[in-house]
Formats: structure tokens, sequence, C-alpha cells
């Protein structure tokens, strides 16, 4: 029993992370109708962005926890969006009118470009960081085994759930928000009713990427050490979350995340760690035979 519930804990907290970056897949496909590959490696920019942020912190004698948090999640979050408008106007709006699969290549494109600049910027060696939360609490303990609640699991958990209010708010509640619905439904219609969807689609790319930034900031203080290459992974896990949940459903691409953390969680700890991706792909297999709109998505009705 114990051991479950310390899997739970770890399974919401990587879903959390997993969540976040799906909902930026999910936003750029509800108005676009294209995934962004390259956005699991603006994920990875931000992470050696916190490294290098905490580093910097650590070098002028800032010993405040939370002054240092917001400080690197605020520089962060402005050097990444300016990354998403960049990739935005770089590999999609020159190539908005033209096959889908051209935006498709040149994403990837973007994505092995990131990679690369990074590997060459900071080296291809895992860059770590002091443990800025290493306590926790231990909330019982059953034979041998304790459960213990990190401070950083809490921290990405009310981080999420903050954010995820906050987002709710900004699309049912906001005059912007309206706009992206709009421009998801029919941009042409959009556009003729005045509203700037050029502007529109990049701070959608800006959104996406800022909560990219968030999560990339809490994984560095999760783990502590952070690589070239890990944009690739928890980006293709954060694309099987959003497609799992549902793609263009902001409720689905969290749910999505919470249970691709939990299979993860639970399938390392019980059966065997090194098959846990595996395991993951093989649920949304199974999802896209029965349900091919995801758990939460609707099915696309082509307009005539």
């Amino acid at each position: 029993m114990a051991q479950a519930i310390q899997q739970l804990i770890n399974g919401l907290t990587l879903g959390a992370v997993y969540g976040l970056i799906a909902i930026g897949y999910t936003m750029v496909y509800g108005i676009i109708g294209m995934i962004n590959f390259a956005h699991g490696d603006v994920y990875m920019v931000s992470a050696f962005i916190a490294v290098t942020s905490f580093t910097l912190m650590a070098a002028f004698g800032v010993s405040s926890v939370p002054v240092a948090l917001l400080a690197v999640l605020v520089v962060a979050i402005l050097f990444t969006s300016v990354y998403g408008w960049a990739i935005e106007r770089i590999a999609y709006r020159p190539l908005r009118g033209s096959n889908r699969l051209a935006p498709l290549i040149s994403a990837i494109g973007m994505s092995i470009f990131l990679q690369n600049m990074v590997q060459v910027t900071q080296g291809a060696r895992v860059k770590p960081i002091t443990p800025i939360l290493p306590d926790g609490i231990d909330l019982f303990t059953e034979g041998n085994f304790t459960v213990r609640l990190f401070h950083t699991q809490v921290l990405i958990i009310v981080v999420t759930v903050a954010l995820m209010a906050g987002f709710t708010y900004l699309i049912t509640r906001t005059s912007f928000g309206r706009q992206q619905r709009a421009c998801e439904q029919d941009r042409t219609v959009t556009l003729i009713l005045g509203y700037n969807v050029d502007r529109i689609i990049s701070l959608t790319f800006m959104i996406g990427a800022s909560l990219a930034a968030v999560a990339g900031v809490m994984v560095t203080v999760y783990y502590g050490v952070v690589d070239f290459f890990i944009g690739f992974v928890v980006g293709i896990k954060a694309f099987t979350a959003a497609v799992l949940g549902g793609v263009g459903s902001l409720p689905g691409a969290m749910l999505g995340g919470l249970i691709i953390g939990m299979i993860e969680a639970f399938w390392a700890s019980y059966l065997s760690a090194e098959y846990k991706d595996v395991a993951s792909f093989a649920i949304l297999i199974l999802v896209l035979m029965f349900r091919p709109s995801g758990l939460l998505g609707r099915p696309e009705v082509e307009k005539v």
C-alpha cells in the first residue's frame, strides 16, 4: 500500500510535467491544425536557461529560494517565449498555406537545429545544479518503506494546478480567449471580423512555449540535471499525452499527461523500468484503435 501511494505521488508529478508540455501541442494544433514538433526542444532550451540562471544566482549570492525560483521562472518564460515566436515566424508562417507536410518537415528541422545549437554552445555532457529544494515530508511508514512527499513535487503539482486554472480563465473568460476560439473555428471569418490572425497565432505559440518553460524549470529543480537530448524524449511523450487525451482538448492534454505519468511510475515500480515507455505507447495504440479522437477529443467534421 505504501509503495502504491508513493508511486501515485511520483506519477502525479511526472504527469503534471507532461500535461503542461502537451497543452502547447494542443493549442497550436487547435488553431492551425498542425503539430509543433519543435515544442519538446523548446522545453529543453528552457531547462538549460534554468541551469544557467540558477548558476548566476548562486554566483551573485542570492540565497532566497523563492526569489531565485521566481527570477528563474521569469527569465525562462521571457527567453522561451522568444523562441516560440521565432519558430512560428520561421518554420510555420511562410508555409501556412502550403501542403501540411511542409510545415511538419520544417518543424522537425527546427527541432534538430535547437538540439545541435544547445549541444554546440553548452556541450554534450549533462549539466547539474545544486539541489534547490532537497527536503521533503515523511507521510507515513509501512514496514521498511516510508512514503515521502518532496517539496519539489508539491511545487510542481501546485504550479500546474494554478496554471491550469489561470489558463482556463484566459481561454473561457477573456477577449483573447474568444479570439483564439474564433480562430480555431474559422481563420478566414476571424480575419474578416477584423482580428489580427497572425498576432493571435504568434501569441499562441508564445503561450505554449511559456508553459514548456515552466515545465523545464520544474524538471530542472526536480531532477537536478539536464542534457541536450531531453527535449526529444519528453516531447514525444507529451505528444503521446496530447493524442491520448484528444488533440485539441485542453483538459484532454492534462488528462493524457497524468495517465502517461501514472503508467510510467507504476510500470517502473511493479514490472520493468526498461519497458515503461513501451507500456505508454501500447496504451496509446489501444486507445487509438477503439477511440481515434482520444479520450476527450471530438471527431473532426469536415466543413463543406
